[in-house]
């Protein structure tokens, strides 16, 4: 993502942002947690938010624990958060986050396709979803609508979001699915075997399989082969 133009805090950021004074001077310094289990991923969001922002500090975290961890002991104005790190799924260290400290925003970023999971992560708690396909420019103004105190969504996912609340679409049988569940059910569907899943995600094959089972009894469907064919028919796999 290649970043342009500089964005200035807005007063409502101003409100929630730490201040140093230098020279005389209160200086807004904004602090952002970027919790990503890949350090080339870090070190290029930093940079974008170095050049785009007029000051802040950019910490990093690699899994759940550390997230946590550093929420819990320091202060943050922003967390942007990976959904798909090692261990703990994503959708429950964010209930973990907002049960900590309900009004830090959460802006979750993520390699996984809107359609997909930016409905789910929004009724979670977080302040917004944008993906890893997409520009700086769409990351910044993604930021600075949260700090402003707002929720970003895309035209496309608030088309989706008014769909839904007139009713005009009906609840498909995956999106009964819990977060971590509907994980393991497009890792399934793309192919991936109990043993891969466990190791992808550090968790116990036993703990996997109970995953499966949840899967297959809220889908009222039987096989991984069926997993397929659904993810397939709805296009939730590439």
């Amino acid at each position: 993502m290649k970043a342009s133009g500089h964005w200035r805090p807005s007063k409502d950021t101003d409100k929630i942002s730490s201040e140093l004074r230098l020279g005389g001077r209160k200086k807004v310094v904004i602090r952002v947690l970027i919790a990503d289990d890949h350090a080339i991923f870090h070190r290029g969001v930093s940079e974008i938010l170095a050049r785009s922002l007029k000051d802040v500090i950019c910490g990093a975290a690699e899994n759940a624990d550390q997230v946590l961890n550093q929420v819990q002991n320091q202060n943050w104005d922003l967390v942007i958060l990976d959904i798909t790190m090692p261990g703990r799924s994503g959708l429950e260290v964010l209930d973990d986050l907002k049960r900590m400290k309900p009004k830090l925003p959460v802006l979750v970023l993520s390699m996984l396709p809107e359609d997909q999971y930016a409905t789910r992560v929004l009724k979670a708690g977080a302040a917004g979803y944008v993906t890893k396909g997409s520009t700086a420019e769409e990351l910044i103004k993604a930021i600075h609508k949260v700090l402003g105190g707002g929720r970003y969504v895309t035209p496309a996912l608030a088309e989706k979001l008014a769909a839904d609340l007139r009713g005009d679409t009906g609840r498909a049988p995956h999106e009964a699915l819990s977060g971590r569940e509907f994980e393991i059910f497009r890792m399934i569907a793309s192919g991936k075997t109990i043993g891969q899943i466990s190791e992808e995600l550090h968790l116990s094959i036993t703990t996997v399989s109970t995953y499966r089972a949840r899967v297959l009894d809220k889908m009222n469907i039987a096989t991984n082969a069926d997993i397929i064919r659904y993810a397939l028919h709805n296009r939730l796999v590439d």
